[in-house]
């Protein structure tokens, strides 16, 4: 049966235009353009120190958002399995690749082993996500949850394969082309185009075909199942590219810090990444990059600023926590929500002469000026 008809609509100029925006993701945004500059020429205005520990890491944890955002912007389905993804795409490279743990690593070139982790990883995700499509809400939040506290509790008693608590150390990073490319100006442009290549692939499926049938499964499932729609299907392909993304990310996050253990994938970690796309933003790609610079921010110098208030720098979780509590509390689409609702506030309109356009309001006592008597329609 077809669905097609031949109605036609017509269409606004303005439509058009927004369409044509849409187009190309802030094309048009002078903005954009600013932070894609800064970006770029980041390694000249920034030392070691802020490129990889700040730049390098809010890249890769956005990375990790991002697939968390793909999946709840627009799937409608929050998981908490994202960071166990990637520390199992890190686990494989660290067991395919070269590591000092030579009784466990096998010791593939990294040309290899990244390919057949970033396989496995994408395979490993989207099996916990057919299981997690059939549940909806809250259980679906908690089945991902689990996933994560077994993968964890896994890698902690494991000793044959993952080395138990202590981890593989000494993960090798690529040299070819005569570079070191986990120095800290090359490792940051491969993680700065990593972030943009899944940022511009979020962006563009979200506007494609499949991605707009997502996002319908998302706001009525029934109804794209009457469609013809395969919604179980739709959610686990989602999954699936979700769970690429995060194996990107895990890749980047053991050449980082070149070692890998079950404290990356702690319950705790994996829950940071939902407060770092709440933060940020679950609508927008950018939300997630946006969440993830505040949380390394945070993380980061909250520690020395409690101690030099005199307070006790371990609780600098407490003010990460405060910072969600607040931006949550204020916008229920993080930082992209103040920022647009900021945006669309109404502003005084001024005159030529700098005063306000209209005097009258600012003086209770003073009256609207009259409006012009209206012409008689027998008049000449």
């Amino acid at each position: 049966m077809s669905l097609a008809h031949d109605a036609r609509v017509a269409v606004r100029p303005a439509d058009l235009a927004e369409r044509s925006a849409r187009a190309w993701p802030e094309i048009d945004n002078p903005a954009a353009w600013i932070v894609a500059v800064l970006l770029l020429i980041m390694p000249l205005i920034a030392n070691g120190f802020f490129l990889i520990e700040i730049f390098a890491t809010t890249l890769i944890l956005g990375i990790m958002a991002l697939s968390l955002m793909f999946l709840a912007g627009y799937g409608g389905m929050v998981s908490l399995m994202q960071l166990t993804i990637a520390g199992f795409a890190a686990y494989m490279v660290a067991v395919f690749g070269v590591s000092a743990n030579t009784n466990i690593s096998l010791g593939w070139p990294w040309w290899l082993a990244v390919p057949v982790a970033l396989a496995l990883a994408t395979v490993f995700g989207t099996l916990g996500g057919a299981l997690a499509v059939r549940t909806e809400g809250i259980y679906t939040i908690m089945i991902t949850l689990a996933i994560g506290a077994a993968f964890y509790y896994f890698t902690n008693q494991n000793w044959a394969i993952f080395n138990g608590h202590t981890g593989i150390n000494t993960v090798a990073t690529p040299h070819f082309w005569g570079v070191n490319w986990r120095a800290d100006i090359p490792f940051y442009y491969i993680v700065l185009a990593v972030a943009a290549l899944c940022y511009f692939a979020v962006d563009y499926i979200s506007r494609a075909p499949f991605g707009l049938a997502l996002q319908g499964v998302r706001d009525n499932p029934r109804r794209m199942a009457a469609l013809g729609f395969n919604v179980n299907a739709h959610r686990v392909a989602a999954y699936a590219f979700a769970s690429f993304v995060a194996a990107l990310a895990g890749v980047l996050q053991v050449w980082n810090y070149r070692q890998i253990s079950p404290g990356s994938v702690s319950v705790g970690a994996c829950i940071d990444v939902l407060i770092i796309a709440v933060v940020g933003g679950i609508t927008r790609p950018i939300g997630p990059f946006i969440g993830a610079l505040i949380f390394v921010l945070l993380r980061t110098f909250a520690l020395d600023v409690l101690i030099k208030f005199g307070l006790d720098g371990n609780r600098f979780r407490l003010l990460i926590g405060l910072g969600f509590l607040a931006i949550v509390f204020w916008s229920s689409d993080g930082v992209i929500g103040l920022w647009q609702r900021w945006r669309q506030s109404p502003r005084p309109t001024t005159g030529r002469s700098g005063r306000s356009a209209r005097p009258w309001i600012a003086s209770p006592s003073a009256s609207p000026p009259s409006a012009p008597a209206p012409r008689s329609s027998c008049a000449a």
